[in-house]
């Protein structure tokens, strides 16, 4: 006893450990009513049996590759882990599984085979199971479950993990209340009463065995996860053995732990190093039984390598508190050895014992705060030269605002000058010297540093050529003003209403991405918006129709055909130029009149009270969502028959809105459409047909979606073959306006077959708001091309939220990725959720194509006007809070607010791009007549 052992490593406390992870398991599910219910031999064991049961807090994002992650190095996983959850890479942080590979146990695992993924080659055996094919609830764990009796009876092994997916999969279909949720908790049940049973039946006097019970994350309300609500953040953790004391006395609520103490808990149990980069503690009651001198030894292994770790990371590592607390710690530990070694085994002893142990807590609890606190490490180089990128590109497309809304739509960028110009080679110079001075001086590792020379050349010429041609506009721009105006335009003799309230809410939103609270609650914002866009809406009308009468007609004439005159010598678009009381009161002598105008004039109060029943229908954001909504109230199993009855109802109407200018084979292949989409969702027992009298028989609906799927393709290829025609053949306006029409409704029966029953009352009212708009509002009013670009994006982006979507990943409905597919299979499940997820802003973009395309009397270059306008619009947002986030990389809230936004806003610009090639891909015929 005189010689030193502390760098050894403790010998193991277990012989067999088994982890039973099941995937979603939610505190409440084990320790609140369902457990009682569903769970008897668990909670039998947490209440009376000899184990310790904690509440795990988990941090975002919670999804399940950065939470194995989390669970096995003790590490916080970067926010980037959840793009690569999709196709998780080999893992190659120091972690448990294979320092457990090191010291020679043999492991076996079954499940989710995302393990397979992250650890290849580690395994002594393993089956994988497919962890994103969500529509199955069954066969995903009862290939887990098929290999535990062989298994159990063998001696070969040390630690056996299996990772269940079945509840999360009903949690993604069906929601937390499902009446699939406890059978499937009974299921796990009886599975861990198997295995504790065999455990305690093997065990031997030396060593005993060790069962963990978790969960990776928890599940939000609607039944997803990825956010930071509490259902979602906190999951049980129960530690079930024979060396525990048996539990007595009143029950008390479980203590919350972190989810990355696991890690040093298991390795110490297990006789392991703890992970290098692991900031977890030991969890103390797991080791309580041992004696003074051993968990002194346990919290200390485990206080070394967490002050290793902060000198590795921290500079001023010695002034951190939890540092200094660890120092005093360790010499209250010297000093109670001291005492140990001279034989005093007095109650002082004991005392002194438990006072170190505490000192050693706090240090603990201290280094780990200050640890995640700092784990963060910004590749700022790479982040500087992506922001300045897109800067460039805001500025230039603002700087282009005037040529690309004028009547010939242009929008040139001039790079062919500067390129030969000799500011863009000293530019280039300049950013290569400034790239090898960083390069060569940085100590961590920069994502752009490492590409290939070629490219980062590439990226320095890029941004020199984008910088020329923003000076090459200024200049243009200020030789333009210096030139005297030999036909001015009459101005206008004010803005608009709409025009100051379009300007006053871009700004605003804008301003408003930073702060926290504002994007948890984004909805609140476009809500507002579009409600005081349609109280303006109103004002317009009422001024048209009323006000309007006193202006001489004749006298109106005159004045516009001044107008039209001055703007063709100047190139301006003639509606935008008429924006003022006088333009519009051309409009007067054609105005709707009789019946229609009164519906004209009730429209926008129509719209407020459609936008008002949607608001109620989901609640979302974060301070409020856990409230009930009539969606919650839809869903439940005791109103099928008020959903089933929704649904159809909805359905019909969708038929109705949407057939109007459609050919009669696109009438049938809808009608045919929407009944296959009832079907569908009959099957899988979200609705029941009436004559259905029991729901036992469900299936997942392949058949029936496969149906749907055809008359979706046969609509939109239809649809695609008049825009084709339309574009080589003849340039006929109409079979273009079509075949628009065509496509649109093939998206507006997609967007019906992957929204789920109690939201299809979304899709209803988005294209009666767009019917009525359209007749009663836009027509009559003679709106430009860009005051009606952004109205559609405005209400695209309201929509985005009435179907229950917000800044957090909970709400990405991903089931709809699965939807009549039969196994996982990446890219269309990866387009399938995305165009359910972004149907709202996706189906208002193809809507005002078609509006823009199918009017005759607005200007040709109208379709060129909206793409440019829609682009600015999805821009400023995106590049002002690209650089407010990088701003806020510190904040409290970084990874649970601002990182998913900036994931949504990434996947939101994608899709943009997208809608844009198709504006100009249909603005062809245009570009033709000006080259003519």
């Amino acid at each position: 006893g005189m010689v030193s052992n502390w760098t050894k490593i403790p010998p193991p406390l277990f012989k067999k450990v088994v982890i039973v992870l099941i995937d979603a398991l939610r505190d409440d599910f084990v320790f609140g009513s369902k457990g009682k219910q569903f769970m008897p031999y668990t909670t039998q064991v947490v209440e009376r049996g000899t184990s310790y049961s904690f509440i795990a807090e988990v941090k975002p994002p919670t999804v399940t590759m950065p939470r194995i992650k989390a669970l096995m190095t003790g590490s916080i996983p970067g926010f980037i882990d959840v793009i690569v959850n999709l196709n998780s890479p080999a893992l190659l942080d120091d972690n448990l599984i294979w320092q457990a590979k090191t010291a020679g146990k043999r492991i076996i695992f079954y499940g989710d085979d995302t393990w397979v993924k992250l650890f290849p080659k580690h395994f002594m055996e393993y089956d994988g199971t497919t962890s994103f094919f969500v529509s199955d609830f069954t066969e995903v764990d009862d290939n887990v479950t098929r290999h535990l009796d062989r298994v159990l009876k063998r001696e070969d092994w040390d630690l056996l993990i299996l990772h269940y997916l079945g509840l999360d999969h009903i949690g993604h279909m069906t929601g937390p209340n499902s009446p699939l949720v406890g059978p499937k908790l009974r299921e796990m049940d009886n599975v861990l009463k198997k295995i504790h049973m065999s455990l305690l039946s093997k065990e031997e006097a030396s060593l005993p065995n060790l069962l963990v019970v978790c969960g990776d994350h928890g599940m939000s309300e609607t039944g997803s996860h990825g956010g930071s609500s509490e259902g979602e953040v906190h999951t049980p953790l129960l530690f079930i053995s024979s060396a525990f004391e048996k539990r007595s006395g009143p029950l008390t609520q479980p203590k919350l732990v972190q989810q990355t103490d696991l890690a040093s808990t298991l390795a110490v149990g297990l006789g392991l190093p703890i992970s290098r980069n692991s900031v977890g503690n030991l969890i103390l009651p797991v080791v309580g039984g041992k004696t003074m001198r051993e968990q002194l030894r346990f919290v200390h292994l485990n206080g070394f390598q967490l002050s290793r770790l902060l000198q590795e990371n921290t500079p001023a590592y010695e002034k951190d508190p939890g540092y200094e607390h660890f120092k005093i710690a360790e010499k209250s530990h010297a000093n109670w050895i001291k005492l140990y070694l001279e034989g005093n085994n007095s109650e002082i002893l004991l005392n002194l014992g438990k006072k170190v142990l505490k000192q050693y807590l706090e240090a603990l609890k201290t280094l780990s705060s200050s640890l995640s606190k700092q784990v963060a490490q910004y590749d700022m180089y790479s982040m500087m030269v992506g922001t300045v990128i897109i800067m460039e590109v805001l500025l230039l497309l603002l700087l282009s605002f005037p040529k690309a809304l004028s009547s010939r739509a242009e929008f040139e960028v001039p790079l062919s000058p500067p390129l030969f110009s000799l500011l863009f080679y000293l530019m280039c110079l300049i950013l290569c010297a400034v790239h090898v001075i960083v390069c060569t001086s940085a100590e961590s590792l920069c994502y752009f540093c490492s590409m290939s020379w070629l490219t980062a050349v590439g990226v320095m010429m890029l941004i020199s050529a984008l910088m020329c041609g923003i000076l090459s506009a200024i200049a243009k721009i200020f030789e333009n003003s210096t030139l005297p105006l030999k036909n001015p335009v009459v101005s206008s003799s004010r803005w608009s209403e709409i025009n100051v309230l379009i300007l006053a809410g871009t700004i605003g939103h804008v301003l408003s991405l930073g702060a926290s609270s504002f994007i948890e609650e984004e909805h609140q914002t476009w809500y507002f918006l579009i409600n005081t866009l349609c109280l303006a809406l109103c004002q317009e009308l009422c001024r048209n129709n009323f006000l309007l009468k006193e202006y001489d007609p004749q006298h109106v004439k005159q004045n516009f055909d001044s107008i039209g005159e001055a703007s063709e010598c100047k190139n301006i678009d003639i509606p935008a130029a008429g924006n003022s009381k006088l333009g519009k009161a051309t409009s007067s002598a054609e105005f709707i009149q009789g019946s229609d105008k009164w519906i004209s004039l009730a429209s926008p109060w129509i719209i407020l009270i459609c936008c008002r029943l949607l608001r109620s229908l989901n609640q979302t954001g974060v301070q409020w969502a856990h409230r009930p909504d009539f969606g919650h109230w839809l869903t439940s199993s005791e109103h099928k028959s008020e959903l089933s009855f929704l649904a159809a109802v909805s359905l019909l109407m969708i038929f109705f809105l949407v057939q109007r200018r459609c050919s009669l084979v696109s009438k049938i292949a809808m009608a045919l459409g929407l009944l296959g989409v009832y079907s569908y969702r009959a099957a899988i027992g979200n609705v029941v047909f009436p004559w259905q009298h029991d729901t036992k028989d469900i299936s997942k609906g392949i058949t029936e979606a496969r149906f749907v799927y055809v008359f979706v393709l046969g609509i939109v290829f239809t649809g695609t073959k008049d825009l084709l025609k339309s574009q080589v053949i003849s340039a006929d306006s109409s079979v273009k306006s079509t075949g628009l029409r065509e496509v649109y409704s093939g998206l507006v029966l997609l967007a019906a077959l992957l929204f789920r029953p109690h939201n299809l009352p979304v899709l209803v009212f988005c294209l009666l708001i767009q019917t009525m708009m359209t007749k009663y509002i836009w027509r009559p009013l003679k709106f430009d091309a860009a005051q009606i670009t952004i109205m559609h994006y405005w209400f695209g982006q309201a929509f985005f939220y009435f179907q229950g979507n917000s800044n957090g990943i909970a709400t990405v409905d991903v089931s709809a990725g699965f939807v009549g597919l039969e196994s996982y299979v990446e890219i269309p499940a990866i387009f399938l959720t995305a165009f359910a997820t972004y149907a709202g802003p996706l189906l208002w973009a193809i809507h005002l194509l078609c509006y823009l395309s199918s009017e005759v009397n607005r200007d040709s270059a109208a379709v060129g006007h909206g793409c440019f306008c829609y682009a600015l619009m999805r821009s400023i947002p995106v590049a002002i809070y690209i650089v407010l986030v990088t701003g806020l990389r510190y904040h409290l809230f970084i990874w649970s607010v601002f990182s998913p936004k900036l994931l949504y806003e990434g996947v939101h610009v994608f899709i943009t791009a997208t809608i844009c090639l198709f504006f100009t891909a249909m603005d062809q015929n245009h570009s033709h007549k000006v080259q003519d």
